[in-house]
């Protein structure tokens, strides 16, 4: 059977500096396509930060048929892999927690976060499931809180997908992380279970003024497994392959 090469990438926050996300993004490709991989997932709000704050969020959003996105999209225009990546989107006065869908510089798609914290109050709910292809390898998005709703799972499944992304941005006050630490992976397997989809989550990693995030940046089988997960507090690529459904 035909597999696919996918990766994810764990890394530090950046927060209103999307010079320095995207310098990241461009090693983090570099180091994907090195491995040969085919789709390369990153965290929740990689490219602006994961802002909480409704003023910060609205300066730092951008419309997706803006200059400022236009672009982002041409500094990736070089990219091998095909790229999720998490942003803060703008449509008119509506913001959103988005995931964007990129190849080859082509924005090609994108996911609105549907389950919102009470702090993304500020954010418009997401009401689309999409589907998208690499490779013959089909594949939805959720955005970590998603995750935490059979539901937002069950969508991904009825689209015919076989693999669940899920962008994740699980920086938290020391208290909170210490309590969540092994919750994210259990909770995400029980989408699995219930679905039957492989699952693959980018997080990020680091502190920042009392919080840290471990992750985890991990791959799932349809039992709920753990099949491979980079170390918590260090930035990687966790590489795996999967089979696809050609």
């Amino acid at each position: 059977m035909k597999t696919v090469r996918i990766a994810a990438a764990q890394t530090l926050e950046y927060r209103e500096n999307v010079e320095a996300a995207l310098t990241c993004a461009l090693d983090m490709i570099r180091q994907a396509e090195a491995e040969g991989a085919r789709l390369l997932i990153f965290p929740e709000g990689f490219l602006q930060g994961y802002l909480t704050e409704p003023e910060t969020a609205r300066r730092a959003a951008m419309d997706l048929g803006s200059p400022a996105f236009a672009a982002v999209m041409t500094r990736l225009a070089d990219a091998g892999p095909m790229i999720v990546m998490g942003m803060i989107e703008a449509e008119g006065e509506a913001l959103f927690n988005t995931a964007v869908v990129i190849e080859n510089g082509n924005l090609i798609g994108r996911y609105r976060k549907a389950h919102l914290l009470k702090g993304e109050n500020f954010f418009q709910p997401g009401a689309e499931t999409s589907v998208f292809t690499v490779e013959g390898l089909r594949f939805g998005i959720n955005i970590c809180y998603d995750t935490g709703f059979p539901d937002a799972a069950r969508k991904v499944a009825l689209t015919g997908a076989s693999l669940l992304v899920c962008c994740a941005n699980n920086m938290m006050p020391r208290a909170n992380a210490e309590k969540f630490r092994d919750v994210h992976n259990a909770a995400r397997g029980e989408r699995c279970r219930e679905t039957g989809l492989w699952l693959i989550s980018a997080d990020v990693t680091g502190e920042r003024e009392g919080r840290i995030s471990w992750g985890p940046t991990a791959v799932l089988n349809p039992a709920g497994d753990v099949v491979a997960q980079l170390p918590l507090e260090a930035p990687g690529l966790l590489v795996f392959d999967i089979a696809g459904d050609m």
